[in-house]
């Protein structure tokens, strides 16, 4: 999560079309969660993920993201940032036989309602142009870097869901870096999540993650203000991505895709010690291709 310069954090996904899985609950599940093949289906999500990147590249959407700083009481202050991207995933496919990384890539249209400025782009808590896409954690080779736990049954909205915690495997250290007067927190052994999958069909219906604190983060005394913390302290970063599916035509074609993203976070003494984002995700496009041999 990047923080500006008495840093604040901001974070960025997109969604992905996962697993189809059948799992048969008894009356009992409810209180004592039946066993289930955990790594049958992790492989399947992976196969499903490694699809789906694959497939998402013909797909365009608008994210619209708002920044709403907080007051003590947490209420919205006067201004929100409102800023418009044209916004896909790549993956291209390597050329020296290792792994292709999944990305975000974004163009930005406009900045609360007025074409960008060079000043504008990016700022230090605006998603980044290209950005790794949060869902390759379940790519096959990613998954050994994490533990997934099956938690049993609950409901997301009017959907049966199953339950998957997961957290990164071993101790990872925290990774802070600067960059001028913004900063990225990356803290992997205080971040755990929560995948909801549709029971009938295997589909992603939500994620939860979340950042516990409090931890405390010097601020080397090049980047200190006249008069800032020297610390800044993480008490809390809570996000929650819920997707839906877009119907296309001329083929048909049903995709589940990101709905909208939430994030609150807590950093004291940062420019923006309370800070909520909210993105949306419309107007979905396919682009369709195709090819034919034209004899002089």
């Amino acid at each position: 999560m990047p923080v500006p310069g008495a840093p604040r954090p901001a974070r960025i996904a997109t969604a992905a079309f996962l697993a189809a899985l059948t799992i048969a609950v008894s009356a009992a599940a409810a209180k004592d969660p039946e066993p289930i093949d955990l790594p049958g289906l992790l492989a399947r999500i992976g196969e499903r993920v490694e699809a789906y990147y694959a497939r998402a590249q013909s797909i365009l959407c608008i994210e619209t993201v708002r920044l709403q700083p907080m007051d003590y009481n947490f209420t919205s202050a006067d201004h929100v940032r409102r800023l418009v991207y044209e916004l896909r995933v790549s993956w291209d496919p390597s050329t020296d036989g290792s792994v292709p990384e999944a990305n975000v890539t974004r163009q930005l249209i406009s900045v609360d309602g007025r074409p960008p400025k060079p000043k504008d782009e990016p700022g230090c808590l605006d998603p980044k142009p290209v950005a790794l896409d949060p869902l390759s954690f379940l790519l096959p080779h990613h998954q050994s870097e994490y533990k997934f736990t099956y938690k049993g049954t609950g409901r997301s909205g009017d959907r049966a869901a199953v339950l998957i915690d997961y957290a990164p495997a071993g101790s990872p250290p925290p990774e802070i870096k600067w960059n001028d007067t913004c900063v990225s927190i990356n803290l992997p052994t205080r971040t755990t999540g929560r995948l909801w999958i549709d029971v009938a069909s295997g589909n992603v219906l939500r994620i939860d993650e979340k950042v516990t604190g409090p931890y405390d983060i010097e601020v080397p005394k090049s980047q200190q203000r006249k008069g800032a913390n020297a610390w800044l302290t993480l008490d809390r970063a809570d996000s929650t991505i819920r997707y839906k599916t877009v119907v296309f035509t001329d083929p048909e074609e049903v995709v589940m895709l990101p709905e909208s993203m939430e994030m609150m976070s807590v950093i004291r003494g940062s420019g923006a010690p309370r800070l909520r984002i909210r993105q949306d995700y419309t107007s979905y496009q396919r682009f369709v291709t195709g090819g034919r041999i034209v004899q002089e």
